[in-house]
């Protein structure tokens, strides 16, 4: 996932745009005018309600992904809007979002916080293209956390970066210095953090992490106004297994018990076969006695299924087959036995 999944901003910078309606720079500017009564405040809703719609339609400010905590505790991506800076670039703002109590809180969707300290600064955030690594600078205040939130932040910062074009990797630097481990709970550092780390692991009680390798796969929630939206957990599977075929099956195992999380998939669902194509694209059949032939399928279970095959083969295209079907039309109408890339704008939310 580059530079994709990225959000819509929201609407409280348009109101800016309030003032120039009301300020008289039309054609009658140069006239002087009696005194105006107050819109109607049906008119008056009408207006604001055009400006915000405006703003989320992208007019102003600047589209980016972050990684933010839910209200469980889990990150989530989360695209938002937020104003585009004249000395910032847009690595550095994405990561002003993460700051708890930062100047870009007022952007961030209710039942969502960032998870790096308050106080937190980013000094600066370079890319060595030929690594296709970021190197972020912060100052003293991002080392003053709870030890809890050590793997969350680390998390947090290497899946926002990675998911901008040219970034596959991060490196942390405090006031001028390379950490070589994280100050708190001492998580190493000495190479560079990319997504092969995951994101809300979670470690079967059998599992061995020297045999087992990582899949990420995407279960939903909902925030506390009823907002639909996906959440990517990392399990750990016994390693030689395809990558692919393993995430689906924990898919389709559904999520752990007490997390909060909902399945999107029923449980009796079979992964039929998967087969990558010449043009690089990965076709997913499944089996499963509830869809027949006409049936509209949850567009829940078909955007799971292609974030999560996306995620563990290098974004490819998918096309998901059911049960023979000749078509697999989606509650939004679309037909995915077609090539359907991930979602370029993931977990748009508004405020």
């Amino acid at each position: 996932m580059t530079s994709k999944r990225n959000l819509r901003r929201l609407s409280a910078a348009g109101l800016l745009a309030v003032p120039i309606i009301m300020s008289g720079c039309g054609p009658f500017a140069g006239k002087q005018s009696e005194a105006i009564d107050p819109p109607p405040a049906q008119v008056e809703k009408q207006m604001l309600d055009h400006v915000n719609s405006s703003a989320a339609q992208g007019e102003i400010g600047m589209q980016t992904t972050v990684y933010l905590a839910d209200a469980r505790g889990m990150l989530a991506p989360v695209t938002l809007g937020i104003p585009k800076a004249e000395a910032g670039s847009e690595l550095k703002e994405s990561l002003e979002v993460l700051v708890s109590g930062g100047r870009y809180t007022g952007y961030i969707p209710q039942g969502f916080q960032g998870v790096l300290p308050a106080g937190t600064v980013i000094n600066n955030v370079t890319v060595d293209t030929e690594n296709k690594m970021a190197v972020v600078e912060f100052n003293k205040a991002f080392t003053e956390y709870k030890p809890s939130d050590e793997r969350k932040i680390l998390e947090a910062l290497t899946w926002t970066l990675t998911g901008h074009e040219g970034v596959e990797q991060m490196q942390v630097w405090v006031e001028g210095t390379r950490l070589t481990e994280m100050p708190v709970n001492k998580t190493p550092l000495d190479r560079p953090l990319s997504r092969s780390m995951g994101i809300n692991l979670q470690k079967a009680d059998d599992a061995v992490y020297s045999a087992s390798s990582p899949v990420t796969v995407y279960f939903s929630s909902v925030t506390p106004t009823g907002i639909q939206y996906y959440v990517p957990v990392t399990r750990l599977v016994p390693s030689g297994q395809d990558a692919v075929t393993a995430a689906l099956n924990e898919l389709i195992r559904g999520p752990q018990y007490g997390d909060g999380l909902a399945e999107v998939i029923p449980d009796n669902t079979k992964v039929k076969s998967i087969e990558k194509g010449e043009d690089g694209s990965v076709t997913v059949s499944l089996e499963d006695g509830m869809f027949v032939e006409g049936d509209a399928v949850p567009v829940e279970l078909l955007q799971a299924v292609v974030l999560t095959v996306s995620e563990n083969a290098d974004d490819a295209k998918v096309k998901i087959h059911m049960n023979d079907l000749a078509e697999v039309i989606g509650e939004d109408s679309r037909n995915y036995s077609e090539p359907v890339s991930a979602p370029e704008f993931i977990n748009e939310i508004s405020i």
